[in-house]
């Protein structure tokens, strides 16, 4: 199933790049999107076709923070039906509550978390879809986006801790991610994306909150996520899971199936019923997220082999090459030949 984004984020994208300079027509046909792809802004669009709107913006801007710079850009209440929600949420807790439940009306493509671990609070985002081929483009116009929600609803900056990216810079000098950060530590090739703030914050109060307000537009979000996703397979759910457990720890369908309420036996029948089984949907995300780590240089298997939520290294090379027919250190051999 191909993942998309909503025309309200693409139209932030083109906006972003109109600012700084680039020709609206030119970018939407290298893109091929049309004026009548973009005039319903509830409507969505595959998410390929926003990660080669940001190539193209970024080459025909000369910026190449420009997902950076998308959170200082725009008015976040753009971005639609989930930002009045948020908006008009009693506090910032319930507001990134809200963040998660309905993320899927913006996209489909990443699962946005809140998880709080002694005093500090996550805001991560993961990335399920293998249509996004540029991560950074996504994460970094996602957590500019959600760092500039925060202000505006608050009033007020709030001193993130961190901001973390699951993947290698691809700039030598970060200033730019400490200005838009505010200071913040910069963590790459993290084991997640997102950003991290003590949580005493979750409970301020968001500026002008109407009860009222927030009690009719969340009856809208949930018709529109409902539209969106008339019947989602319990392995799309399972697999979201699976890439937000992978910390370091090997996924469980035990543990999996407390967190979403369901009876093992009866995820068990369901996911035969769709002709998969967990281990097949844990095997899948491995393998692509293995193939994906090792085309980068500064993890070592070993590394990867933790990323993964193997206990040993040679239990990965053993499943690695059940996958590929060659061993971890032989395909990253090969790809760098190619490459």
């Amino acid at each position: 199933m191909q993942n998309t984004l909503s025309v309200s984020s693409f139209n932030l994208i083109l906006y972003a790049a109109q600012q700084k300079g680039a020709d609206y027509d030119l970018l939407c046909k290298k893109v091929g999107i049309t004026p009548q792809d973009l005039q319903n802004p509830d409507n969505h669009l595959p998410i390929i076709k926003a990660q080669k709107l940001w190539k193209e913006a970024i080459e025909m801007t000369g910026d190449a923070f420009l997902p950076l710079h998308i959170g200082e850009m725009i008015n976040t209440i753009s971005v639609g039906i989930l930002a009045y929600v948020m908006m008009h949420s009693p506090t910032l807790k319930k507001a990134l509550d809200k963040l998660c439940q309905y993320q899927d009306i913006v996209c489909d493509a990443s699962k946005t978390s809140l998880i709080i671990d002694n005093e500090l609070a996550y805001l991560t985002i993961s990335e399920p879809s293998n249509d996004i081929f540029a991560p950074h483009y996504a994460y970094e116009s996602t957590l500019s986006i959600y760092n500039s929600a925060i202000s505006g609803m608050l009033g007020q900056t709030i001193p993130l801790t961190a901001v973390h990216f699951d993947y290698p810079a691809y700039a030598n000098d970060l200033s730019e991610y400490h200005r838009i950060f505010k200071g913040a530590e910069i963590v790459f090739s993290s084991h997640f994306s997102g950003l991290v703030f003590e949580k005493k914050y979750l409970d301020c109060l968001i500026l002008n909150a109407s009860p009222n307000l927030f009690s009719i537009f969340e009856v809208h979000a949930d018709a529109i996520l409902k539209s969106l996703k008339p019947a989602e397979l319990l392995q799309e759910k399972i697999k979201k899971e699976i890439l937000q457990d992978l910390k370091g720890e090997e996924p469980t369908l035990s543990n999996i199936a407390k967190k979403l309420g369901i009876g093992v036996r009866s995820i068990q029948l369901k996911l035969k019923e769709e002709g998969v089984t967990f281990q097949q949907l844990l095997d899948e995300i491995r393998k692509n997220l293995a193939t994906k780590h090792l085309k980068e240089a500064q993890l070592s298997t070993t590394d990867i082999a933790y990323l993964l939520g193997y206990s040993e290294p040679s239990v990965f090379f053993r499943s690695f090459k059940k996958w590929t027919g060659q061993t971890p250190t032989v395909y990253r051999k090969t790809f760098q030949m190619v490459a």
